[in-house]
């Protein structure tokens, strides 16, 4: 485990060092250039391994750090063995590798293993590395040098993972992968994309829990703010949803038919789920009904669907309440009573105060008051309604979005908001008005309802 590079900033060696603390079972590594005070920066945050590197293709060499190919092998030699001498494991990696002369690289990864290195990376630094000559590269140091070989992709042109796994067809016996795929530029070889690949293509037995994947790459993007693609492979929102009607029909039968099946969303903590659009067919529309106990006869359905494709049509995408109100105005069927009836909403913000929220309302007829506080207006009311609903339901808010905002000061806001219970059931809901702790609240009440009647 990487856990970073001590000689950047204090804050850094300050992480490492608590990460090295922590009693973790996994082996713990420090970035260093090759020169002495780095790896001193790592040996002080008390990591068990230091991952040295430095620039050997010319383009680097020559217009960064000014060396020859002479200075530069003697350079990482020195590292290698003052790693070494100081009783840590040690990994070395020639930055810029894969544009790195082939002969020259071959002489240098030799010269740090001699110098007692434990393992050689190889870094195709700006991603310019196509998989089959990554293959023939590793092919062609595996045959030279005998120590394990670990390999560090950057995803450039969408081929890190690629990359990765091409390595390891040809030789290399491990490869840096980060989780949501986070790093330099375009990023780095993705854990979740990795993993699931050697595991469910090759076959390879891993350590990795996998079914905490999804659960991991959400804390990671909570935590950086990076957002996660809906299409993102294997952690995506949209990785095992389906709208097409052939797909759905084929899925709702036999999960087989429209996914890999050697990876299910159980594998790694995701859901399946059926998405409606305007190229939902009968069965999806049906069995969706079916979950909110509505059996519209064939003609309702038609119907329901016809509808369904028109506001779909005009872009907008629909949510499980706007089904269920769709289906009840079809079918002359009253809507059924709310679990939670909005009585009262009030809310105070501002820069020298907490944001806090008072909910009241009705929770199966009887009245509740709670509020909350949060790091703005919108949180603090969440917090509160989910807070109000207690022992009635574990219901946690899955997904929350602004879909559509008019211009000015008086702009009406659309959002979006998904809730899901404990069994990992997801309903969404929406509302559009011009104060957005509303919209978000009135979303929320109308998802929780719709949860609670499935």
């Amino acid at each position: 485990m990487e856990a970073g590079f001590p000689i950047a900033s204090q804050g850094d060696k300050e992480s490492v060092k608590s990460i090295a603390n922590a009693g973790l079972t996994s082996e713990v590594c420090g970035l260093a250039r090759v020169l002495t005070k780095d790896i001193d920066a790592c040996i002080e945050a008390g990591v068990d391994m230091v991952h040295a590197f430095v620039s050997t293709s010319d383009i680097q060499r020559e217009h960064t750090i000014r060396k020859s190919r002479e200075e530069v092998q003697q350079m990482a030699t020195q590292a290698v063995g003052y790693v070494k001498d100081h009783g840590l494991r040690c990994m070395f990696s020639a930055m810029d590798a894969t544009r790195t002369d082939l002969d020259y690289l071959i002489a240098i990864y030799r010269a740090a293993e001699e110098a007692g290195c434990d393992i050689i990376n190889v870094p195709d630094t700006v991603g310019v590395m196509s998989p089959s000559g990554m293959y023939n590269m590793i092919s062609d140091l595996r045959q030279q040098i005998s120590i394990p070989i670990d390999t560090h992709c950057h995803n450039d042109f969408g081929l890190a993972v690629a990359n990765s796994l091409m390595a390891i067809e040809a030789g290399a016996n491990q490869a840096q992968v980060t989780i949501n795929g986070l790093g330099e530029r375009a990023g780095n070889a993705d854990l979740a994309e990795t993993v699931m690949s050697l595991k469910s293509i090759y076959g390879a037995s891993l350590n990795i829990n996998t079914e905490y994947i999804v659960e991991t790459a959400r804390m990671v993007e909570r935590y950086t703010t990076v957002p996660i693609t809906a299409h993102r492979p294997v952690v995506g929102e949209n990785a095992f949803a389906h709208e097409s009607g052939i797909h759905t029909h084929g899925v709702l039968e036999n999960s087989n038919t429209f996914e890999p099946g050697i990876m299910t969303p159980e594998m790694v903590g995701h859901t399946r789920r059926i998405v409606l659009g305007k190229h939902a067919g009968k069965h999806a529309v049906r069995r969706s009904l079916e979950a909110a106990k509505l059996n519209p006869n064939d003609e309702q359905l038609n119907h329901i669907i016809e509808k369904v494709k028109t506001i779909a049509d005009k872009g907008k995408r629909l949510t499980d309440a706007d089904l269920y109100a769709i289906a009840c105005a079809v079918m002359h069927k009253p809507m059924g009573k709310p679990a939670i009836d909005l009585k009262e909403l009030s809310v105070m913000t501002g820069n020298v105060t907490t944001p806090t929220a008072v909910v009241k309302a009705l929770v199966n007829d009887e009245e509740k008051i709670l509020s909350n506080i949060g790091i703005g207006p919108v949180d603090a009311a969440l917090k509160a309604v989910t807070g109000i609903i207690g022992e009635h339901a574990t219901i946690s808010i899955h997904d929350f979005r602004i879909e559509a905002v008019t211009g000015g000061s008086d702009a009406v806001a659309e959002v979006i908001v998904g809730v899901q219970d404990e069994n990992g059931r997801i309903v969404s809901a929406r509302s559009a008005s011009a104060d957005i702790v509303y919209a978000s609240v009135e979303a929320l009440v109308t998802a929780i309802n719709m949860l609670l009647q499935k």
